[in-house]
């Protein structure tokens, strides 16, 4: 049974909001190994990693147009249909996102304007293993193809045989990705970020993974590689009262719970009463799941907080940043109102995070471990730079001399004022 806290003191939050933490003190000479390898060795270290680590005797990294064909050929009807939903929506909602020039006539004569320009090669990770997740393939591929990225470059690891999971083959076929790799785990960011015979260099990697894939990012970065966002285990907190559905809400708590073991969930409720309701039908339906060892271990990482009122959750709420929130209880859109920090929300009895997870649009690709307080999730921003571009004309230059000459004067960078007043002295002679 999970405990159940009582109305906290707001003294006791920050432990009660402490995160399961990675030690990558731990993983890093390992990691940093295995990048070492990899820049130094090339394809040459990716066959040697898929062999020790995935099994594979590979002879090619390329995923061939034959596999892709025959990928789609064994995907059922009905998950080919919902992978189309699917993508149809999300597609549907970051092209929405899409924003025009506007052109700013700051003062008269001087013009602004910012252009939306897509990162030319970008870097899709997609974990396999016992939770294929092809659902992240339609998330960063079809924003990347909106965004109109030139290169696209998807990599995943193999299974014993040699073959990429079809679901994963098939989502990126509706997406638009062909250029695939066999390759997995710290070595494929790295095959990403140095670039290797068969894979190309890319300017930015996103995608989630284990501990492993996660330093492997944050090094990457460190040298000059952009990442999507610092990451870590996956976490949901719901917000309810005794309005709620118990069994809804416990099994909201136990999708994210099934992630894996480090995974975290939170309960915050307004009635002790319900919260002990929702905690038997937890464990109800906890029996009854295929990976319940790995959700058992999540929930020993979890709380139940019951508290005096719907404002003290919301307020535990955004001081923790939740990955998922969501809004449980009655009048949840009003309450939804005073988020302030979270990656995605989730409102009212009928909106269960798996929504966001798959089909309803919104991307899955959130930052954790608080770092919603500063970061967004994976958006079609997230894919494009803004570049900022100016024009002046000679009257406009005239009447903005003054500002800039004066700040340039002050600060003492007299080649700053000496670029405008030679223009000045120009055109006034």
């Amino acid at each position: 049974m999970i405990e159940i806290l009582q109305n906290p003191d707001v003294s006791e939050w920050k432990v009660l909001q402490k995160r399961p933490s990675l030690d990558y003190s731990t993983l890093r000479s390992s990691v940093q190994g295995i990048m070492k390898n990899v820049k130094k060795e090339g394809d040459r270290a990716l066959f040697q990693f898929a062999l020790q680590f995935d099994k594979s005797s590979l002879t090619s990294l390329a995923v061939s147009p034959q596999e892709i064909k025959n990928a789609t050929s064994a995907i059922s009807p009905e998950l080919d249909k919902a992978i189309h939903i699917a993508a149809e929506n999300i597609r549907k909602f970051h092209s929405a996102q899409q924003e025009q020039s506007r052109f700013i006539e700051t003062m008269p004569g001087v013009q602004c304007w910012r252009k939306s320009v897509a990162i030319d090669r970008v870097g899709l990770y997609i974990p396999g293993g016992s939770a294929p997740l092809f659902s992240t393939v339609l998330m960063l591929a079809i924003p990347a193809q909106i965004a109109g990225c030139k290169e696209i470059i998807l990599c995943t690891p193999p299974d014993a045989n040699g073959n990429v999971h079809p679901a994963i083959l098939h989502a990126a076929s509706v997406a638009g990705v062909s250029r695939i790799f066999k390759t997995g785990g710290a070595q494929a960011i790295a095959a990403m970020a140095y670039g290797t015979e068969s894979i190309p260099k890319v300017d930015k990697i996103f995608g989630p993974g284990n501990q492993y894939v996660t330093c492997a990012k944050m090094l990457a970065q460190q040298e000059g590689t952009a990442i999507d966002m610092p990451a870590g285990p996956s976490e949901v907190l719901v917000i309810a009262d005794r309005t709620s559905n118990p069994s809804f809400v416990a099994a909201d708590l136990l999708s994210q719970a099934e992630h894996g073991s480090d995974s975290q969930v939170i309960l915050l409720c307004t009635d002790k009463e319900w919260m002990m309701r929702c905690q038997e039908e937890l464990l109800k339906q906890l029996n009854q799941l295929p990976r319940k060892e790995l959700a058992t271990a999540s929930l020993s990482n979890s709380r139940f907080i019951c508290f005096n009122t719907l404002q003290q959750c919301m307020a535990f709420s955004n001081s923790y940043a939740p990955e998922h929130l969501i809004i449980a209880c009655e009048h949840a859109e009003e309450l939804a109102n005073e988020v302030r920090n979270a990656g995605s929300v989730f409102i009212g009895a009928y909106t269960p995070e798996s929504a966001g997870d798959y089909a309803s649009g919104t991307n899955h690709t959130l930052p954790t471990s608080g770092n919603a307080k500063a970061y967004s999730g994976v958006s079609l921003d997230s894919f494009i730079k803004k570049i900022t571009f100016q024009k002046i004309t000679r009257d406009g230059l005239q009447q903005l001399a003054m500002a800039i000459e004066t700040m340039a004067q002050a600060e003492g960078l007299t080649a700053h004022k000496n670029a405008v007043s030679i223009r000045l002295n120009k055109y006034i002679a």
